[in-house]
């Protein structure tokens, strides 16, 4: 078997990227950068004013000045004005460009006025350039703004847009098929027998990707027959990017999905990954770039393998700038009994000096879905058997 970071590495060197297409600034919340991002001029594009109050020269002020003619009024928007003399004022808006003639804004706070007459008020001293965010101070003309690789959350889509660009190149959504196989399995709302199950893995794997950005799915159930399997897996390789399937990867008589799709032309890259849960992990490539990736049935392998690769992968198609995993220390001591990577369901608890800490919640087996319920994600833990102790740094995946 090969370790969880050889599994990363051959999906990694395996998983096609996704094609690049230009959409309007409004549809790329979510979506990955595939270019530059430059400054269309310099941020600010001008001497900008801070806040609401009156604009005048310091000069006036050091020699004496404590009283000013309101010569105009100037908001954003207006085409800037100029200063008439140096005892004089204008009152400016927040976000106007700082009219000619002035260095320094006064809050209308420390102001009182009488007419056209502008006071300052007692105690009230005026530096040049305060409250005055200067040109250029937070980029300059053709600066690079935002990477390729950037996924686009709302400070990076005000970005783009303040550089100007009504369309912009991402990498496009991809394509995800979730199917889950069993005769065991019962859609949610159906009659049910005693010896049956809800079909809840394959709702759970697409909430995971639909919350994480892709919302192009579709599900499907397929029992456990030959046939049937070819018939329906073969479409969803025709038609998808990525199949993300839940059951019938282990070593059972009625285990037929990793048969199914080598006949269907679907080269396996690996089978088994030295881990628990999550060991019967396959993952393999069509001829026509679509990547399949066949998960353990049970809910607590399916829920991991998941958040621990499926998720990963899809970034890395993306185009998204690696990142490394958050790390986190072991809020209590935990003992790994088996030789193999063991992914541990934490939840999440500050302390009261405000660090974060890992605490283990093991489920009663990798069946036990409900107790994931309680938690914020799970930390990988190195092979046992050996008992890693309270403060012992791990990776921390989460949900």
């Amino acid at each position: 078997m090969i370790s969880p970071a050889e599994a990363d590495d051959l999906i990694g060197r395996h998983l096609m990227c996704l094609p690049t297409v230009s959409l309007p600034l409004l549809q790329c919340a979510g979506a990955v950068l595939r270019e530059d991002i430059h400054a269309e001029r310099d941020q600010p594009p001008f001497d900008r004013v801070t806040m609401d109050g009156i604009a005048l020269a310091s000069d006036a002020v050091s020699r004496g000045a404590r009283r000013f003619a309101i010569e105009a009024s100037q908001a954003a928007g207006d085409v800037p004005l100029q200063l008439g003399a140096e005892g004089g004022c204008i009152e400016v808006m927040t976000g106007t460009p700082l009219p000619a003639g002035c260095d320094s804004v006064v809050p209308v706070e420390q102001i009182s006025t009488e007419g056209a007459v502008a006071s300052l008020r007692e105690g009230v001293t005026v530096r040049s350039g305060q409250n005055v965010h200067r040109r250029g101070t937070d980029a300059r003309e053709g600066e690079r703004l935002l990477g390729a690789g950037t996924r686009l959350g709302p400070p990076q889509i005000a970005v783009a847009a303040a550089a100007g660009k009504a369309r912009i190149q991402v990498a496009s959504q991809p394509m995800l098929a979730v199917i889950s196989t069993g005769n065991e399995l019962v859609e949610p709302g159906e009659p049910m027998l005693a010896h049956q199950v809800r079909r809840s893995n394959a709702y759970g794997i697409a909430a995971a990707l639909q919350l994480h950005g892709y919302p192009r799915v579709a599900t499907e159930h397929i029992r456990d027959d030959v046939a049937e399997l070819r018939t329906r897996l073969k479409f969803h390789l025709e038609t998808h990017d990525v199949l993300v399937l839940s059951g019938g990867v282990s070593m059972g008589r009625l285990d037929l999905v990793p048969q199914v799709l080598e006949s269907l032309g679907v080269h396996c890259v690996f089978h088994k990954v030295a881990q628990r849960p999550g060991k019967p992990l396959w993952f393999g490539m069509a001829a026509t770039g679509t990547a399949v990736l066949a998960l353990p049935g049970n809910p607590v392998s399916t829920a991991i393998c998941v958040s621990r690769y499926v998720l990963p992968a899809l970034a890395a198609a993306q185009g998204l700038a690696a990142a490394s995993a958050q790390r986190i220390a072991l809020g209590e001591a935990f003992t790994v009994t088996p030789a193999l990577t063991f992914f541990l369901p934490v939840r999440l608890s500050t302390d009261g000096d405000g660090c974060c800490r890992a605490i283990p919640s093991p489920t009663h087996g990798s069946g036990d879905f409900t107790a994931l319920a309680g938690t914020d994600g799970f930390v990988e833990l190195p092979p046992g058997p050996h008992t890693y102790p309270a403060g012992f740094i791990a990776p921390l995946y989460r949900w």
